[in-house]
């Protein structure tokens, strides 16, 4: 009995320590999703790519910028000129000064970066609680596992554990470091409805996005990734061209000195 107590205080010690430690700062591992993108021969899922554009402006965008995307950069999610003009035309942009100096703004165009839904930092954080909503242009990037983390961010929310308080405003989420954050959960099951008919599910949508990010942060992934295939396959070709010349090279200098040996 003395022993099961023991085990038993011993576990409760676990427990405590792990809640204390995520209240200080230690954060869940992300869970490990299988990625198309991911490997040396990885490629876009475009339609999952499209998807998650259609979450980013119903849903991201409300708080999170792309301040280092510009609108023609949607041409290889299979976006034709139009249909980008069409989506630029939906946002506003600052344009030139008017005639007395102030300032205007104007429809945006494929060539403009989509624009901060807010005008400056303070008001972003005056309508978010005092925090700052991070641009989401290279996300996938700044943060370690990114399209894990994101993707365990965005379908991680749930109660806080027994001892560990969330201020007003705030949500548990273990996969954010401190395990209190200070977005609530952004997706939920019919937020959105999907123009191709997917289900729109939680984890479907965190999947789009992340996959669209993941673009957003590197558009020539699958350009790179096809130059690298055509550079390794030109330099094994270039290989067994310059092994087989070798070998015709040498063959009668070896064969010369074979008949020297002999003599």
């Amino acid at each position: 009995m003395k022993m099961i107590k023991n085990i038993a205080l011993a576990a409760a010690a676990v427990a405590a320590f792990a809640v204390g430690a995520n209240a200080a700062g230690a954060a869940k591992h992300p869970e490990k999703v299988d990625w198309q993108f991911e490997g040396v021969f990885g490629t876009f899922d475009v339609e999952s790519a499209q998807r998650g554009w259609q979450v980013y402006r119903e849903v991201c965008s409300a708080c999170h910028g792309l301040k280092y995307f510009r609108f023609r950069n949607l041409d290889k999610l299979g976006y034709d000129e139009d249909m980008i003009k069409a989506f630029a035309a939906e946002y506003t942009v600052a344009g030139e000064p008017d005639d007395f100096g102030d300032p205007t703004e104007r429809n945006a165009l494929p060539q403009d970066a989509f624009p901060n839904p807010f005008p400056n930092d303070n008001a972003a954080r005056a309508s978010n609680g005092g925090a700052l909503p991070p641009d989401l242009s290279l996300i996938t990037k700044a943060r370690h596992d990114g399209a894990n983390y994101l993707y365990s961010l965005m379908t991680g929310y749930e109660e806080a554990p027994i001892g560990v308080d969330i201020p007003a405003g705030k949500s548990y989420n273990p996969y954010f470091k401190g395990g209190q954050i200070s977005m609530a959960s952004p997706l939920s099951e019919g937020i959105i409805e999907y123009e191709d008919g997917t289900a729109a599910t939680q984890e479907q949508m965190a999947k789009d996005v992340v996959n669209f990010l993941m673009y957003v942060a590197e558009p020539s992934l699958q350009d790179r990734h096809s130059l690298g295939l055509n550079v390794f396959l030109f330099l094994l070709v270039l290989t067994i061209i310059l092994y087989f010349s070798m070998k015709k090279i040498w063959k009668p200098i070896k064969a010369g000195k074979n008949v020297y040996e002999d003599e």
